[in-house]
């Protein structure tokens, strides 16, 4: 930095960049067509705005690629459409913050800032140990949570009853694949409805 600043010393903080002049014909440096190629989408004005992943109408990738396997629901969107997201805690977080004969549920778990919201799923999880005699109420258990709570003396509830696997849903093609049974009247061996076979006549046989 000089002492006297005057026309001969004066000089910019930085550097002066060029900007891009198109449109400007082959004497500007960028091309007969300014950089956009010839015609298309792309070469119109505004193409730059479409969203991220657009692939000009034909299926984006993030479709073709298969999808994540994992549990499903209709509420779970924080993560995406119909995938679930549970808020993990341990019992071991559970010993440390609550006091013994404690009742715990979600809104507490936020409160003592154990979870974020109330917006997503709850689940306990059997990591460490727990002495203390809680009451805990979250959205599901791990099966070793569950055990060590009771064992402790407290209980467990849970908001939603984990679906059991082995009761599938009735489709309407298996309903309508079963075969229907008939209540009417069973004929008998006279063929005569409602008959019985002692009302039958008997059969004359031959003897040899």
């Amino acid at each position: 930095m000089p002492e006297e600043l005057n026309l001969s010393n004066l000089k910019p903080a930085q550097k002066r960049v060029d900007r891009k002049r198109v449109g400007r014909g082959l004497g500007s440096g960028k091309g007969r067509y300014s950089g956009r190629g010839i015609k298309g989408q792309k070469a119109r004005s505004g193409s730059h705005k479409m969203r991220a992943g657009f692939e000009g109408g034909q299926m984006p990738l993030y479709m073709r690629v298969g999808k994540q396997r994992g549990a499903t629901s209709k509420d779970a969107m924080p993560i995406g459409p119909f995938r679930t997201f549970t808020q993990a805690v341990n019992l071991r977080d559970l010993e440390r913050v609550f006091a013994d004969g404690d009742t715990v549920n979600v809104e507490l778990l936020v409160e003592k800032g154990l979870v974020k919201n109330t917006r997503a799923d709850v689940k306990i999880l059997g990591f460490g140990d727990l002495k203390k005699k809680l009451s805990v109420t979250a959205h599901a258990f791990s099966e070793s949570a569950r055990e060590k709570i009771t064992a402790a003396g407290g209980s467990a509830t849970a908001l939603r009853e984990p679906a059991d696997p082995r009761k599938k849903k009735r489709t309407k093609k298996a309903a309508a694949e079963q075969p229907v049974r008939d209540s009417g009247p069973v004929e008998g061996v006279s063929g005569e409805p409602g008959g019985s076979p002692e009302s039958a006549e008997p059969e004359t046989t031959e003897e040899s």
